[in-house]
């Protein structure tokens, strides 16, 4: 996991266990198959991308 990505994503979502539940879910998507929401020249791990993602804004959160 990128330290860089890691910060960013905690600018966007400042709670650790938030950011960790999401990063999580995702991650187990992208491992079951699910298609990237975010483009990249580099070959990036499951959880890099989840990270992107959310730093890009294609992934939120709803507290229920």
């Amino acid at each position: 996991m990128r330290d860089d990505y890691l910060r960013e994503a905690k600018a966007k979502i400042s709670d650790p266990n938030i950011l960790i539940n999401v990063i999580s879910r995702r991650v187990k998507q992208l491992k079951r198959g699910s298609r990237p929401l975010v483009e990249s020249l580099e070959k990036l791990s499951p959880e890099d991308i989840a990270l992107r993602e959310v730093i890009e804004g294609k992934i939120t959160y709803e507290l229920a």
